[in-house]
C-alpha cells in the first residue's frame, strides 16, 4: 500500500541530492552536505534506527546546526525564465494535484492508505510540476536539485524547526503538562463560565504558539488542559459533534500566535533574512496589527458555536 514510505522516499531522495551537490560542486559546503545527509537518513531509515538512534540523528542535526559552518547557497543566474503568467502553471499544478489526487485516491484503499491520500496527492503533484518544468524550459536534469539546494541553503537549520516544535508538544503532552495547564486554568476560569474557558482555550493556544513556535506543538497541551476536559465533556457541554470547531478554531487561534514570535523562525526569521531587510523582527512588527483582531475573531467565533 502506498502511504507515507511513498512520501518519505521522495523526501529523503530530495535530501540526499542535496548532500551530495554540497559535497561535489564547488564551494564544497560540508556542514550543510552533513545536515542534509542526516535529513535524509532520518526520512530513509527512521522507522529501523528505533528511539535511541533517532535522539541521537536529532542531536547530530542540532551539532550540526550549532556549528555555525552551515553557509548560504548563491543563484545560479542561468536558469531559463517563462515569460507572462506562464509561471504560475507548475505552481498551480501542485494544489490542483492535491485536491484531484485526494478525492480520487480515497477510492483505492486498496492502492493508497486513505488516511494519507492527501500527503501522496502532493507528492504526486510535486514530482508531476518539476517534469512539467523540466519538459518545458529544459534547464537540465540537475537543475531542481541544484535550486532546491541554494533554498535550503538559505533556510537552513530552520527547515526542521516546525517538526521538532511538533515533536516537543508531544512530549509536553505526554509528561502530563495539559494536566498541570488545565489545574491551573481552573482556578482562573469562572465556575461556569463559557466565554472564559473559550477566551482560556484560545488565548493559551496563541501563548503556547509564542513559546514553542508551532500551533502544533501547542495543541496537545491545551487540548488535553481545557478543549476537551472543559469546552467538550463540561462548561462548554460541546458534545462529540463539536469536537471538529474545538479542533480547527483552536488551531486558527494558535496560528494567531504564530504571527508573532520568532520561535516561528521558518515564518518569520527566514523570510526577512532572505529580504535582507534590516530590522530582522519587521515580518512579526507587519504581522501584529493582523493577528490580533483575528485572534479575538476566532476566540468570538468559538464562543458563538459552542452556545
Amino acid at each position: 500500500m502506498i502511504g507515507l514510505n511513498f512520501v518519505y522516499a521522495v523526501a529523503g531522495a530530495a535530501f540526499a541530492g542535496f548532500a551530495l551537490l554540497a559535497v561535489v560542486e564547488r564551494p564544497r559546503r560540508l556542514a550543510n552536505a552533513s545536515f542534509y545527509a542526516l535529513i535524509a537518513t532520518s526520512f530513509w531509515f527512521g522507522d529501523r534506527l528505533g528511539d535511541v538512534g533517532n535522539g541521537l540523528l536529532v542531536l547530530a542535526l542540532v551539532a550540526v546546526a550549532a556549528s555555525g559552518r552551515m553557509t548560504r547557497g548563491h543563484a545560479s543566474g542561468d536558469l531559463p525564465r517563462p515569460r507572462g503568467n506562464g509561471l504560475f502553471v507548475p505552481a498551480l499544478m501542485i494544489p490542483a494535484a492535491a485536491l484531484a489526487g485526494t478525492i480520487a485516491f480515497k477510492q483505492l484503499p486498496t492502492l493508497i492508505d486513505p488516511k494519507q491520500a492527501t500527503l501522496v496527492a502532493l507528492t504526486v503533484g510535486v514530482l508531476a510540476a518539476i517534469a512539467t518544468c523540466l519538459a518545458w524550459l529544459r534547464p537540465g536534469l540537475t537543475a531542481p536539485l541544484r535550486e532546491g539546494r541554494r533554498l535550503m541553503d538559505d533556510v537552513g537549520w530552520a527547515a526542521v524547526l516546525p517538526q521538532m516544535l511538533a515533536s516537543l508538544g508531544a512530549v509536553f503532552a505526554l509528561s502530563g503538562v495539559g494536566e498541570v495547564v488545565g489545574r491551573l486554568a481552573a482556578y482562573a476560569i469562572p465556575s461556569g463560565s463559557l466565554f472564559g474557558a473559550v477566551a482560556a482555550y484560545g488565548l493559551g493556544m496563541a501563548l503556547f504558539t509564542m513559546v514553542m513556535g508551532n500551533a502544533f506543538a501547542a495543541f496537545p497541551v491545551m487540548a488535553a488542559a481545557i478543549g476537551v476536559p472543559i469546552l467538550l465533556h463540561g462548561t462548554g457541554g460541546g458534545g462529540v459533534g463539536n469536537a471538529a470547531p474545538i479542533a480547527a478554531i483552536g488551531m486558527l487561534a494558535g496560528f494567531c500566535g504564530t504571527l508573532m514570535t520568532p520561535m516561528a523562525a521558518n515564518f518569520n526569521l527566514v523570510p526577512a533574512a532572505l529580504l535582507e531587510l534590516r530590522d530582522r523582527s519587521g515580518v512579526i512588527r507587519a504581522q501584529v496589527p493582523t493577528a490580533l483582531p483575528l485572534l479575538a475573531f476566532n476566540i468570538l467565533l468559538l464562543y458563538a458555536v459552542l452556545r
